[in-house]
């Protein structure tokens, strides 16, 4: 029978459930969990490197195409600053930016389907139990909140630093050190995910772009798909279900 397309957000992690496309060649500013739930997918990245895996960890800023294969997947983002993303970043270093079938196997679904929207990274990713990464900077952090709500009036570099008592380029290399993504690109990501977010209140992407705070639904959609390499209506659409977490 066919998936039931899912989003859930949660305050630092995302996941979808579903049937997607192929995706082009794109980066996002957050490492990616990709589960194939009912098969083996496909995934590029590199210079002609391409693997087919049940499960696959992308740290953030690595460009990837990913194929699904025509299986139902899942797909868990987590915020930089999540505790269980800080983790990863040993990891990544060791293992590098790719790192395929990490996750456990699906086995009964309802007890996978537990895992995710219970957003468990530890019985999803037994390897990870135990690992504490460093903690976030405080100016860092109080910088994602400005971030993360656009109706506040510092979204400019130069704000966000003055803000913190920092200069812009001397916040700029605290932002990209701290958060393994520069300023920009972590703003289009938060832009974008605010977006999604409105799809809770109304399924129009015309106003889900203005709840991002974009210019307009074109704006919503280049950004989109430069950070999904998927167009929004051909992810967004077919939701049946889109939850917030507080």
């Amino acid at each position: 029978m066919p998936a039931t397309n899912t989003l859930t957000l949660g305050t630092d992690k995302a996941l979808y459930v579903g049937d997607i496309p192929s995706t082009g060649w794109h980066c996002h500013a957050a490492p990616v969990l990709l589960m194939g739930l009912s098969g083996r997918f496909a995934l590029h990245w590199g210079p002609g490197q391409v693997e087919t895996c049940h499960s696959a960890l992308v740290a953030a800023g690595v460009e990837h195409l990913f194929d699904p294969c025509g299986e139902t997947v899942a797909l868990v983002y987590l915020e930089p600053d999540a505790r269980e993303a800080r983790s990863l970043r040993g990891f990544f270093k060791q293992l590098g930016g790719v790192v395929l079938d990490v996750a456990v196997p699906v086995g009964a679904r309802s007890t996978m389907d537990g895992y995710l929207h219970h957003f468990d990274l530890p019985a999803l990713l037994p390897s990870l139990r135990g690992v504490d990464g460093p903690p976030l900077d405080a100016r860092v952090a109080q910088s994602l909140h400005t971030l993360r709500h656009p109706q506040d009036e510092r979204l400019a570099r130069a704000g966000l630093a003055a803000g913190v008592q920092l200069s812009a380029s001397h916040f700029n290399h605290l932002f990209r050190a701290e958060m393994g993504v520069s300023l920009r690109s972590y703003r289009v990501w938060s832009q974008v995910r605010l977006a999604m977010a409105g799809l809770a209140v109304s399924p129009r992407l015309t106003d889900a772009a203005l709840h991002g705070a974009f210019s307009d639904s074109a704006h919503f959609s280049r950004m989109f798909r430069q950070t999904f390499g998927m167009t929004p209506s051909s992810v967004l659409k077919p939701l049946k279900q889109v939850t917030l977490l507080a």
